[in-house]
């Protein structure tokens, strides 16, 4: 068990005149951000909020915590509409609601002044992620191990690196799976149960997800794995940095696969800007193209509601686009 501790800014830099008026109050807001909000995306988002809140009320004339009403939130959120995007202001008017709230039940304030204020409508019924058609996918993970031009494979294997990428992209693809929870696996996350390989991805909030491997998959990884020698490395990282500049290799950042992925897509030669989660989204409408059913790509990619999953679907891309080529001029 790691013995690491989270280490949180001191309140007093956070928000001085606002949210920290008394020791009581500072206390109260450390233990916000540390222990009541555990994913880092989610503490960075939500402490750029409180900051900002922070020096909207300091500009308005605003110091002492219990003179904050609702009109006044609801000022702030008018005031960032005009600025920012609307999930921009839905997020950071959920982060003052769940500090308010933090800070009612730690008796600091009575009420929640962020509670009745109602921020702005957003609908999203279609995702914006870029996504590959499944010939394009094949194609990208082909070009991976293909030997250079007029060499043969067994001119040009494959490198380690070649299968590396391949098989991190493959699962994705397969899975459904975020990138954090590809590259948070360790070698003996890939196993065989009932004569049928499976991976265990790490999901937000401590969440482990199983899920039986793809024919394909199966076989890419094996590659992989085999050619890396990592099978007797149970607890080591399945997916690591080459270290061709240290000597030491480390577990791969999200930074690191993305830069990956426009490497390979350039070397495809494909022109749409896929990233990361490009891939989520093209295993989710290759497998409905395929006559799968919703509630089981739910499953598959361990989503809470499936309304989340149809923002993956694109297939009504592919009919809008024979639609516009009926425009017969």
């Amino acid at each position: 068990m790691s013995n690491a501790i989270i280490v949180a800014p001191e309140p007093a830099l956070l928000t001085p005149q606002l949210f920290t008026p008394t020791p009581k109050a500072a206390k109260r807001v450390l233990e916000f951000f540390t222990a009541q909000v555990n994913n880092d995306h989610t503490r960075k988002a939500y402490l750029n909020a409180a900051r900002r809140f922070s020096a909207w009320c300091e500009t308005n004339g605003l110091h002492a915590l219990g003179d904050v009403q609702p009109f006044h939130v609801a000022a702030f959120v008018k005031e960032m509409q005009a600025e920012f995007s609307p999930p921009t202001v839905k997020q950071h008017l959920a982060a003052l609601r769940m500090l308010f709230d933090w800070l009612v039940t730690g008796h600091i304030i009575d009420t929640n002044p962020a509670h009745a204020v109602r921020g702005p409508k957003y609908v999203v019924k279609k995702g914006k992620t870029p996504v590959l058609n499944a010939d394009e996918a094949r194609t990208l993970l082909d070009s991976i191990i293909a030997p250079k031009k007029g060499k043969t494979p067994e001119e040009d294997p494959p490198t380690l690196q070649d299968l590396r990428d391949r098989a991190l992209i493959a699962v994705m693809v397969y899975t459904f799976a975020r990138v954090n929870a590809v590259i948070g696996m360790k070698v003996k996350d890939y196993f065989t149960q009932g004569r049928r390989g499976w991976v265990r991805l790490h999901e937000k909030g401590g969440n482990e997800h199983e899920v039986p491997c793809h024919h394909s998959l199966e076989h890419i990884l094996d590659d992989y794995i085999a050619a890396a020698g990592i099978a007797d490395e149970p607890d080591g990282p399945l997916f690591r940095t080459s270290g061709r500049k240290t000597g030491e290799t480390h577990v791969m950042w999200q930074q690191d696969v993305y830069r990956m992925i426009q490497r390979r897509a350039a070397t495809a030669g494909m022109t749409t800007r896929i990233g990361n989660h490009t891939f989520r989204a093209t295993g989710i409408t290759a497998y409905l193209k395929n006559k799968g059913l919703l509630e089981h790509a739910q499953t598959i990619a361990n989503h809470a509601s499936p309304r989340t999953t149809k923002l993956y679907d694109r297939r009504s891309d592919e009919i809008s686009l024979d639609e516009v080529e009926k425009i017969a001029i």
